[in-house]
């Protein structure tokens, strides 16, 4: 595939691509994959408001998180889902979601490290230090 190609030189071939392009979820995530999250600032405004896309893009990167609809930050099960992929997504998730103690367990079971975003009454839990 030709734009694959030209976007896996540079994420900003994305912009030059024709609007069907960039609004196919399979070849956005599959360029996501292959290269990453930052092509998704020129991804269709529908797809980062597309709740079974953006749980694709945190699979592939969790810095996806910071490119999509913002309401994904609060949205339990993708959150969930980015922390079970790679902890370090608790860092992007929104305030709520840091005070959830199975989010942030999930999280800190994956990468120990990621306690210094979670809320300070969980930093304080025993369970959770020790997970």
């Amino acid at each position: 595939d030709v734009v694959l190609a030209a976007v896996s030189q540079t994420h900003h071939a994305l912009l030059y691509a024709h609007e069907s392009v960039k609004l196919d979820r399979d070849f956005v995530l599959r360029a996501i994959a292959q290269t990453s999250f930052a092509l998704l600032v020129y991804a269709e405004e529908s797809l980062k408001r597309d709740r079974d896309f953006v749980l694709g893009a945190v699979m592939h990167d969790i810095k996806a998180l910071d490119y999509v609809d913002a309401s994904f930050k609060h949205d339990r099960e993708v959150i969930l889902a980015a922390v079970a992929h790679h902890g370090g997504a608790l860092e992007f998730a929104g305030w709520n979601l840091k005070s959830d103690r199975d989010v942030v367990l999930a999280a800190v079971s994956k990468h120990g490290w990621t306690l210094e975003f979670a809320d300070d009454t969980l930093r304080a839990d025993r369970n959770i230090v020790l997970a």
